[in-house]
């Protein structure tokens, strides 16, 4: 009975959060359980870069302003062999490339 009660609460509770909120309890989760996320990034049609084992890409913020600037950011694994693993010499790197001028596509890895 106290765990129906619980998950009656937690329901009312999610459903007054605003959509904001509930996206940001989302990720949250998501953070959490952790993700595998593959990031390709294009010249014309040509892959030419990919990161792997990406939990998260973020929107970077202004220092003063708070505002949300035109670059995304993250931390993956270089996949020089454009294998989906992540071999002996491919390192963990950090990130950042441009909303505007760069063609990528970001999706869960699915062959890992």
């Amino acid at each position: 009975m106290k765990s129906v009660v619980s998950l009656m609460v937690l329901s009312v509770a999610l459903t007054a959060c605003t959509q904001e909120k509930q996206n940001e309890i989302s990720r949250s989760i998501q953070n959490w359980t952790g993700t595998d996320g593959v990031l390709d990034i294009y010249a014309g049609d040509k892959l030419v870069k990919r990161f792997i084992k990406i939990d998260k890409l973020s929107t970077a913020q202004g220092t003063d302003d708070g505002k949300p600037r035109p670059y995304r950011y993250g931390y993956g694994v270089v996949d020089e062999n454009f294998n989906f693993k992540a071999d002996d010499g491919e390192k963990k790197v950090y990130f950042e490339f441009s909303d505007y001028s760069t063609s990528y596509v970001f999706y869960e890895n699915s062959l890992d």
